[in-house]
């Protein structure tokens, strides 16, 4: 499941500028298609622009996402007479048709992100590895250690410390945690996680199970380790030291 931006001036939902969005697990949040838009869109794993209706309008929207440096891929929704005037020099990833069904839908999304996640990785051959304290995930291998020793995770069990690791601190609600790692489409109830929770921390063994901590009546959070939490106070203190600081500047003698 990816979370993905429609950018579209329509007054539709997602499924009705692209329906096969509606079959797909993807997360999907609508913005005005709009430059101004995208001073606070959330991130996002791909951007949709609708062209459809005003493919002038949406070809310099594709340009001008490029401008701001992001490298987010980004697909253009047109019609069949558009399809025939699109130009690789606007700037966007791929065109797909809004008729265009779920399948191919997916394959390009998928794609899309996949060519993004390899370009990230040959930039950053660490890009893929998930650090948090004596905790180590590798996406890439889909392996865990801590400490320095394997953990022997079903898939589940590792894609809900992966999630919880890229997040440290940040306390998610068992029906959040429900959402991200099992998807949208699973009709299980949120005792799963509990379970989950249960067997991982299992795994991580008694001197590391207070790891996944318990957030009474809310859910659960990966409990930052000591010495990066002083770090990252330390680095705030410092970054808060910095902009108080009074600015000043040296004149030329004359």
């Amino acid at each position: 499941m990816s979370a993905l931006l429609l950018l579209t001036s329509a007054l539709q939902t997602s499924t009705e500028v692209l329906p096969a969005l509606g079959l797909l697990g993807h997360q999907v949040k609508i913005l005005p298609a709009e430059g101004s838009a995208l001073l606070e869109a959330p991130d996002s794993d791909l951007l949709l622009v609708d062209g459809r209706q005003d493919l002038a309008h949406a070809r310099d929207l594709c340009r001008l996402i490029r401008t701001t440096g992001t490298d987010v891929p980004v697909l253009l929704v047109v019609t069949e007479g558009g399809l025939a005037v699109v130009n690789q020099d606007w700037g966007m990833d791929d065109v797909v048709l809004h008729t265009c069904g779920p399948a191919e839908l997916g394959a390009r999304i998928k794609l899309a992100i996949g060519r993004l996640a390899a370009q990230r990785e040959a930039a950053d051959p660490d890009a893929h590895l998930i650090r948090s304290g004596e905790v180590l995930v590798d996406e890439a291998t889909y392996t865990a250690k801590v400490g320095g020793r394997a953990l022997d995770l079903t898939f589940k069990e590792f894609e809900l410390l992966k999630f919880l690791a890229q997040h440290p601190g940040r306390v998610f609600t068992r029906q959040q945690l429900l959402q991200e790692v099992w998807g949208y489409d699973y009709f299980g109830g949120t005792r799963t996680v509990d379970v989950h929770v249960r067997r991982l921390r299992a795994k991580l063994g008694p001197e590391n199970e207070t790891l996944i901590g318990t957030v009474r009546n809310v859910g659960y959070r990966f409990v930052l380790p000591a010495k990066e939490k002083e770090a990252a106070a330390d680095a705030r203190t410092t970054e808060t030291s910095t902009q108080a600081s009074p600015q000043t500047t040296t004149e030329p003698v004359v």
